[in-house]
């Protein structure tokens, strides 16, 4: 079995730490940076000195062969050790610190040169250059040794071509001069790499403190485990990043939000558009389980700042739930309108029971036929003027549960509504919500009453829900269709707030409206319009379409979603 990738790092002896291992490569990066600049700045200072030496040589060269002495003794004398040749190339040799001054004649024979005996010979290099009339640079091998040369032709004063002068400088003082500049250049690039292991080990201790002291292969095992956990749980994740960009979506918050990739590096508003959801996910609407509604889902959003300046949003879905409850509002609804039947109906027979032991037969004969009827109008009135069963059989109910909370519910003479609805269940959910919303606000007034009207007008459906209590302040007509605004305390299936926005939707999604406005008299009239809720003109009934999966069902209303009032 093949050593771990942890056994062989251990094995070479490298850390495990992140720490240490930034640590030793910064100072491994910083440390070869010294040594190449060093080379680099080296190769070039080598090049400089050459060149300065051989200029020097040349600029000796061209001095000597000015003096028109030299020329003239060239010309005109033998080449003797104490000639006046030597004596001046010696003068100008001693003073100058060059390493020779070499004058020579058109035949290659030295007139001058440091060892005595060297005068009257051959020179060692070939001069045909200078000789020629050209000034020569060079660095060569000489009987001195390795030297910077310079060479110049010599003229007399008719300008006649009569040798050349030579001179050199001693390599070994360039090299001298390189070596003598090589501890202060280490002294500069061991300064800057102490710069540059100290910034080593800033950064290594920002690193350290960023990443815990993991391990790289801890670090790299994290992101992976974050990442099989972020897009495998059931709860939607969105990441903001401190400009309030997305950086990151789970699959579940792509599936609640709609959202696909081409919402990554944008804001919020610029993905999903003006709402409370994007208010929530900005963090412009704050609290904890704050409740929205995006598309058909009743999400909980939850919010946490970020220490880099963004932010991680919790997103999970309640729509379900949000039916169950509900559908439990309903049926709560249903026992008391049950129950308050019950007890009118036990007050009744009790009644009866008396009126027949008294033995008053005719009088008992007539409270039953008025009890009776006075049931068959409230129900014959609504099924007369609504054709829907499922819109009649709700009034009726929400008819009895008015009774007992003492709130005198009834429906407008103006209401007729054929039995040709595209979507029975939708405005069930619509007049539903609405009615117990009303109810809510005038439960406990005086006088308390509620007005339904429901009319069609063409394929339109009009509804109008009007209600004696104390009504909605203007300037929150519209906040009161927001998610989650509420002013009554949660019932025990979750949170308030979704009836009325819920009714908005519903309404927007048949391309209607829904608004709230003040009633005649005080109160409040929510007024809702759905343009093409009705299927084509025609006196028979019409099949009822079912709501999508997910949409509201019959009952599906949230008498939770109250309004703030005035009191």
């Amino acid at each position: 079995m093949s050593p771990t990738p942890s056994a062989r790092r251990l094995r070479l002896g490298l850390p495990r730490r992140a720490f240490s291992q930034v640590l030793l490569m910064q100072v491994a990066i910083a440390a070869g940076v010294a040594v190449l600049a060093t080379g680099l700045f080296l190769a070039p200072l080598s090049k400089q000195l050459d060149q300065e030496a051989m200029r020097r040589a040349l600029a000796i060269a061209e001095t000597t062969a000015q003096d028109p002495d030299i020329a003239a003794g060239v010309r005109d004398t033998r080449p003797t050790p104490d000639g006046p040749v030597q004596r001046e190339a010696e003068r100008i040799r001693r003073a100058t610190h060059a390493e020779y001054v070499v004058v020579l004649d058109r035949h290659w024979l030295r007139w001058s040169h440091p060892t005595a005996s060297e005068i009257g010979r051959r020179v060692s290099t070939d001069p045909s250059a200078a000789l020629s009339g050209q000034a020569v640079m060079e660095i060569d091998q000489g009987t001195l040794g390795r030297s910077a040369r310079g060479k110049v032709p010599l003229y007399d004063a008719d300008h006649r071509l009569v040798g050349a002068v030579s001179v050199g400088i001693a390599y070994d003082s360039v090299r001298a001069r390189l070596l003598g500049a090589i501890p202060e250049l280490f002294a500069y690039a061991g300064g800057a790499l102490a710069v540059g292991a100290l910034a080593a080990w800033l950064i290594s201790r920002r690193v350290q403190r960023q990443t815990r002291d993991l391990a790289f292969s801890d670090i790299s095992a994290l992101l992976a485990e974050r990442e099989a956990m972020l897009h495998g749980i059931r709860e939607g994740v969105v990441a903001l990043d401190r400009a309030g960009r997305v950086r990151l979506l789970n699959d579940e918050a792509r599936r609640l939000l709609s959202l696909g990739d081409e919402a990554l590096g944008r804001t919020p508003d610029e993905a999903l558009g003006a709402g409370r959801t994007t208010d929530v996910l900005t963090g412009r609407a704050g609290g904890t389980d704050l409740l929205t509604v995006c598309g058909r889902r009743v999400l909980v959003a939850n919010r946490m700042p970020t220490g880099d300046g963004g932010a991680v949003a919790t997103l999970r879905d309640r729509t379900e739930l949000e039916q169950l409850g509900r559908e439990l509002d309903s049926t709560r609804g249903l026992i008391d309108a049950l129950r308050a039947q019950d007890h009118e109906h036990a007050n009744r027979m009790h009644t009866l029971l008396g009126l027949l032991e008294l033995e008053m037969y005719d009088d008992a004969a007539e409270f039953v036929g008025e009890v009776v009827g006075a049931h068959r109008v409230t129900a014959e009135q609504i099924t007369e003027k609504i054709g829907d069963p499922l819109l009649a059989a709700l009034l009726i109910g929400k008819t009895a549960v008015a009774a007992e909370r003492g709130v005198a519910l009834g429906v407008s003479e103006r209401t007729r509504l054929p039995d040709r609805l595209i979507d029975p269940r939708g405005l069930v959910t619509i007049v539903g919500n609405l009615v117990d919303n009303a109810l809510d606000a005038v439960a406990g007034t005086a006088h308390a009453r509620v007005e339904v009207e429901l009319r069609s007008e063409g394929r339109a459906v009009v509804l109008r829900v009007r209600d004696t209590g104390p009504g909605v302040p203007a300037h929150r007509r519209e906040l009161v269709f927001t998610d989650g605004w509420s002013t009554k305390e949660p019932p025990a299936h979750g949170k308030r707030g979704i009836g009325l926005s819920l009714v908005r939707r519903l309404a927007e999604r048949q391309g209607g409206s829904a608004t709230v406005d003040a009633a005649d008299g005080g109160g409040a009239e929510f007024t809702v319009a759905l343009p093409e809720a009705l299927t084509g003109a025609g006196p028979a009934s019409a099949h009822p379409v079912s709501a999508a999966p997910d949409e509201p069902g019959p009952g599906d209303h949230a008498p939770d979603a109250a309004e703030e009032r005035t009191p």
